[in-house]
């Protein structure tokens, strides 16, 4: 007989996915289920969405992780994730912009993370269905807490009365799944070092695999220096390293100390000669009075020129490394005398 095995959230943990689908007898005629956010925290994130993306007669679900890629809203977990696929990440893009937010079988309905009990399953809000902030703002609104004091996204499965069983992920439910009201959860905390959970139908037969490790608590430590690394500071604002510099402070990995340190000291220095960039530009705007407008950063020479210009104005305007280290270039002396002599 044909079985659906649903999967709950991977997370990246592709050695525990490997070892919960032996354990169930995975076949290739089996459709294999994932209930989304298959990536992020774990130490093989390609790994499973490979995985995933190639074997045929499988779905996966959107998870709010993969939701949180495709809007570039990119925390830490998937900054990692986006290192570790490197020249694979536009691909992952591509193929999570496919992903449905529900599945329904003869046996079940599968989301990611909720669905609202009173609205027909195809008008379900999206972010609902994968568990974005908004959707659970809006069944926080909706529904309240549940009579359990969970969080609040699980409430609505004190409403649920449907006859069709719902499988969801999403919320880590401890080791356990969480079965009340026809409704099972299926988050068990696989990269925290809890489980890896999957239900397989027709039977609501429940299998699982316990991870070794705290994968996420690993990687966290593992990818700081990458991360890092891979950031467009010389393009991102200004005030917005310092605020990633601040949120960073807590972290003792002594290389990590020692990177920040290396980038508020670098950001010292480039502050340090805006005074001597506003010197440059006076005396150019002096010397080359007469064709002013030529130039790329004509709209400070004009300022110069009336009186008006201060280091503070070049602060406001030069608000990228980029923007400083571009004007100190344009200052070299090989680059603007020269251009001085041409005209």
């Amino acid at each position: 007989m044909k079985r659906t095995i649903v999967v709950g959230d991977i997370h990246g943990c592709y050695n525990e996915l490997l070892t919960l689908l032996d354990k169930t007898g995975l076949r290739p005629d089996d459709l294999l289920i994932s209930v989304g956010d298959l990536v992020d925290r774990g130490n093989m994130s390609r790994e499973v969405w490979q995985y995933f993306m190639t074997r045929p007669n499988t779905i996966t679900l959107m998870g709010n992780h993969e939701r949180k890629h495709l809007q570039g809203t990119l925390n830490y977990a998937q900054e990692i994730v986006k290192v570790q696929m490197g020249d694979d990440y536009p691909h992952f893009l591509a193929w999570a912009m496919t992903l449905p937010y529900y599945i329904e079988t003869a046996d079940a309905i599968v989301v990611h993370a909720a669905m609202e009990h009173d609205i027909p399953l195809h008008e379900q809000r999206q972010d609902v269905l994968c568990g974005t902030t908004a959707g659970e703002r809006f069944l926080e609104k909706k529904y309240g807490g549940n009579s359990n004091g969970d969080k609040l996204q699980n409430s609505w499965t004190d409403h649920y009365t449907g006859e069709k069983p719902v499988i969801y992920g999403h919320s880590v439910s401890g080791h356990l799944p969480r079965i009340v009201n026809n409704t099972y959860g299926i988050d068990t905390g696989a990269c925290h070092g809890g489980y890896l959970t999957a239900i397989e139908l027709p039977g609501f037969i429940i299998h699982q695999v316990k991870v070794a490790r705290d994968h996420w608590k690993e990687q966290r430590v593992q990818w700081q220096i990458p991360v890092l690394e891979s950031k467009d500071w010389d393009n991102m604002e200004i005030a917005a390293i310092h605020r990633e510099i601040e949120s960073l402070a807590y972290i003792e990995t002594p290389a990590v100390k020692q990177y920040l340190q290396e980038q508020k000291s670098s950001l010292a220095l480039l502050d340090g000669s805006l005074p001597e960039i506003k010197a440059q530009l006076d005396l150019f705007a002096i010397a080359h009075h007469d064709r002013l407008h030529t130039y790329p950063f004509k709209a400070f020479l004009y300022k110069s020129r009336s009186g008006n210009l201060k280091v503070e104005d070049l602060r406001k305007s030069l608000n990228t490394p980029a923007k400083i280290k571009q004007l100190q270039h344009l200052f070299s002396d090989s680059l603007l005398v020269g251009r001085s002599h041409r005209q």
